[in-house]
């Protein structure tokens, strides 16, 4: 008979049991949950194979000088947005492709088209509401779509969600992200696996801060208690203001 116990992800990928007994975490008490060494199997084969594959997608960029970035945020942050200015800025100067991902619609595809950049559409919709991110293999199929030796730069954007997105390796060289001041000062300490996953925190809608009464700077801080290192660039997609410090960012990122 299995040993029942209780299994637990770490954020580096790892998964372990617990013994039976009072087993809390600061996301919360997982003493409900209890399974067999089945389940722990099935887990550690769903990152095994996302993780192989992970890594057949950063050869293919690698191998034809690609550097690969993942653009995370919650719906509505203006990633879009951020993406249609970033490829304006870059046509002519850098050759980037784009992965966009979409649980249902082409929309945004749409709105990047017409802008110099390849675009791969990819749908998560699975018949029971859609996958709330990518994973490596969505993105492997995505790669089909694109020309990568023509290419310099591949920009992921992920499916809107502040939590499942930051868990899964794509392939990337780097994770970005787009937090906006409409969101509250509160979401970094809130869901800190995606902030603290990141190199870069796009700090978005800054136009909007005297009719919202926020503080940029407080929102910062929140991001550099969970994340002391990421890069914080507070910007206005809508107006442009400090959009020119994420293109430099885009450029550099790309020579390296």
């Amino acid at each position: 008979m299995a040993t029942m116990g209780r299994f637990h992800r770490h954020e580096d990928g790892t998964v372990h049991t617990h013994e039976d007994g009072d087993h809390r975490h600061e996301h919360g008490d997982h003493s409900g949950y209890e399974t067999g060494t089945e389940r722990i199997d099935v887990l550690e084969s769903i990152f095994a194979e996302n993780d192989m594959r992970a890594n057949i997608n950063r050869n293919a960029f690698e191998s034809n000088g690609i550097r690969a970035l993942n653009l995370m945020s919650s719906p509505g942050s203006g990633k879009t947005t951020v993406l249609a200015a970033s490829l304006d800025n870059l046509n002519g100067e850098v050759a980037v492709g784009v992965i966009e991902g979409d649980i249902a619609t082409d929309l945004d595809a749409e709105k990047l088209g017409g802008r110099g950049a390849q675009v791969s559409l990819i749908n998560t919709n699975n018949g029971f509401g859609g996958e709330c991110h990518l994973d490596a293999p969505m993105v492997n199929r995505a790669l089909q779509g694109l020309a990568l030796a023509d290419l310099d730069l591949v920009i992921i954007e992920n499916v809107g969600n502040l939590v499942c997105p930051a868990e899964f390796d794509v392939g990337e060289h780097a994770k970005a992200m787009v937090y906006s001041l409409t969101e509250g000062e509160d979401k970094p300490l809130k869901y800190p696996v995606m902030f603290r996953a990141v190199d870069v925190v796009l700090l978005n809608k800054i136009d909007l801060a005297p009719y919202l009464d926020a503080d940029v700077e407080t929102y910062a801080a929140h991001v550099r208690m969970v994340n002391p290192t990421a890069t914080i660039l507070p910007v206005s997609a809508r107006t442009g203001e400090g959009m020119a410090a994420w293109f430099d960012w885009l450029r550099t990122f790309v020579r390296q």
